[in-house]
């Protein structure tokens, strides 16, 4: 169990730089956007590349960023009765959640994913707008969002089983959001 357990934080590890290079992500996008809108009214200039390359930073910050948001057990929930049941019950919860519903739906869009991506690659697909980007490695973020996220769903299994058998402690408290 320490190998998997090895593995496991070495999965965290990867979803941590991820979620750290998502942080810088949404400061680019921030700054992207209020250049391109400083540029559009000042200048009365503007190039569609600008505008794609927001699209593709925000869906990087979705799709890489999940795999850490999941690390830190601080994805959404359907919460009827999660918050009211033992700490044991909610290791149960997560870990069949995890196999049923988290691993499968992750394999199957990466699955799904590939032949997207690897045809707009081939192809070297190009936006249909004047001045766009590539399309292609937004597509691969599909690939390797769904990818991560299967990786991550790994290590939580692995950190569940072995809070289960008695070898870690993992805090399953969980917030629900403010609304």
């Amino acid at each position: 169990m320490q190998v998997l357990l090895s593995l496991s934080y070495g999965i965290d590890a990867v979803s941590k730089k991820f979620g750290q290079l998502c942080d810088y992500l949404v400061l680019f996008c921030a700054l992207i956007s209020a250049g391109n809108a400083m540029v559009r009214y000042l200048f009365s200039m503007s190039s569609n590349g600008w505008l794609e390359i927001q699209w593709y930073m925000f869906g990087a910050i979705v799709l890489l960023g999940a795999s850490h948001t999941l690390r830190m057990n601080e994805h959404v929930r359907v919460d009827l009765f999660y918050g009211a049941v033992s700490d044991r019950t909610r290791l149960w919860i997560d870990t069949i959640g995890i196999v049923v519903f988290l691993l499968p739906i992750c394999i199957y869009f990466a699955w799904l994913s590939w032949p997207f991506f690897y045809s707009s690659w081939k192809e070297g697909e190009q936006s249909l707008n004047a001045g766009g980007l590539t399309r292609w490695p937004v597509k691969l973020l599909l690939v390797l969002g769904f990818a991560l996220l299967t990786l991550q769903g790994i290590s939580e299994l692995i950190k569940r089983v072995a809070a289960l058998v008695g070898i870690v402690k993992i805090d399953t408290t969980y917030e629900k959001p403010l609304q």
